[in-house]
Order: structure tokens, then sequence, then C-alpha cells
């Protein structure tokens, strides 16, 4: 009989039992196989000829023992399965754990992390004439597309941290913004009124507007003009801007739609 791998080695309670089992009738075979009745074991007396009897224990004990060893393989595969899933298991919270940093990162827009290497820089760094400096100056340590800051300043602009999305805007347009002039416009204008500022927001809505005409956006540049118009009374210009709006634009979304509608009521458009 050859001895079991070392992973049978059960930590269960019911492995353990199986395995002394084995052990007691490995003991057994060993003494029947050394002469029957000199080496310790007794033997039942046979019926019919002396080794009719023993032949058949033999039999019954090796079936024994194999059927011990297969329950002991079947616990083996079982524990190998418990050990798999919990392996799996503990990937997906790994995972999901990298996932919810990731989307966290992405929710409070870099801003904050990104002005943590600030101090390094020498004294310079330490005076601050407005809370808003750090948020504005975090742009500064590192390259940064346009595509990037007007990205971080709509997620700053979901959590209503408009000083942060007029500085990306802002910083957009201080470069080279090329294409993506209107996007920081638009994204200027809805910073400037969540801070209320409606003249400005009306002058950068405008921008957005003239900056290209024919593209998909150039109908919220002009709503976000309408809505600017209504924040400092001019009711009668935000309902014509509104009117500009449906005869140039036919072909609007139905949320864009949907937010024109609830403008022209606010305004009280006839």
């Amino acid at each position: 009989m050859a001895p079991l791998p070392a992973s049978a080695q059960m930590d269960s309670r019911e492995g353990i039992a199986l395995q002394n089992q084995i052990l007691e009738l490995r003991r057994d075979l060993d003494a029947m196989r050394r002469g029957g009745g000199g080496g310790g074991y007794v033997a039942p007396a046979p019926s019919r000829g002396g080794a009719a009897a023993p032949q058949d224990l033999l039999q019954q004990l090796l079936a024994r023992v194999g059927d011990l060893e297969e329950q002991v393989r079947q616990l083996r595969g079982q524990l190998d399965v418990a050990q798999n899933d919990n392996r799996r298991l503990t990937e997906d919270v790994e995972k999901l754990r990298g996932d919810m940093d990731f989307r966290l990162q992405q929710l409070e827009g870099g801003s904050g992390r990104a002005a943590a290497p600030r101090p390094p820089q020498g004294p310079a760094a330490a005076p601050a004439p407005a809370p808003q400096q750090p948020t504005a100056a975090a742009a500064s340590p590192g390259p940064r597309t346009a595509e990037r800051a007007i990205a971080e300043g709509q997620t700053a602009l979901g959590r209503q941290d408009y000083a942060t999305a007029e500085a990306a805007a802002r910083e957009v347009l201080q470069g080279r913004p090329g294409p993506r002039a209107q996007d920081a416009n638009l994204l200027l204008g809805e910073a400037l009124l969540g801070k209320r500022q409606f003249q400005n927001a009306a002058l950068a809505f405008n921008d957005a507007y003239n900056a290209n005409r024919r593209s998909g956006r150039a109908p919220e540049a002009l709503l976000g003009l309408a809505n600017s118009f209504q924040g400092f009374g001019a009711r009668r210009e935000a309902c014509d801007t509104l009117d500009q709006l449906r005869s140039e634009y036919t072909q609007m979304s139905a949320a864009l739609s949907r937010r024109v509608d609830e403008s022209r009521r606010r305004a009280q458009c006839r």
C-alpha cells in the first residue's frame, strides 16, 4: 500500500478520523502479512481449512481501505474547490476595492490630490491670497491636456465646486484650446451661472455660440445665454434667444428640448 500524499492530510475532524482508520487497518494488514499468529495479530480460527478465513478477511480489509481512501480523495477535492472559490472571492474583492478607489479619485476630480506636491517647492507656495488660489494653481505642477482639464472641470461642476470648474475652463482658454474652445466656454458659462455671475456667464455662452454655430453644442450655448439673461432680469432678451434657438435648431434631443421648455416657462415667454 502506497502512503497517502501530504496534501491529503485534512484539517477537518472527518478527514482526521478517516486517516486514523486507514492507519489502523494498515497495521492489521502488515501484521497479517508477517505471519498471522506470531506477530501480535491473532487471526480468527478458520472453520474449514487454514487459509480461507484470513484470505477473506484480507480482502475485506483491502476493500475497506480502498473505500476510506476514496472518501479522503473526495474530501480533498471538496477542500480544493473551497480554496479555489475563496481565492476567486478574494480577487473579486480586491478588484472591487481598486474600482472604488478609482471612482472616488474621479469624483474628487484630482484637484485636491494634485495640490499636495506643491509644499516642497519652497516658501513661494506658502502665501495664498484667497482660498481658491490652491485649487486654481493645482493645474500648474504637471502638464494637463485640454480634454483632461475640461473633464475634471465637468466633474467639479457636478459636485457644485464652481471655483474649480471655472479655473479648469480658464486654464484651457488661456492656452491653445483649438477645437475645445467651445467646450471650455460652455464650462465657464455654467460655472459662472453657479456663482450667480450672470453677466459674465452671458459673455461666456455667447463666445461658445460664436465659436462654432454648426456644432452639436451650439444649442446648449444659446440655452445658457437665455438662462443668463433671466438671471439679471432681461426676460425679453431671454425669450428672443429661446425663439432663435427653436428656429435655428429644429432637431434637438428630447432632454435638451425639455430644458428649453422649462426655460421658456421660467421666463414666461409667449
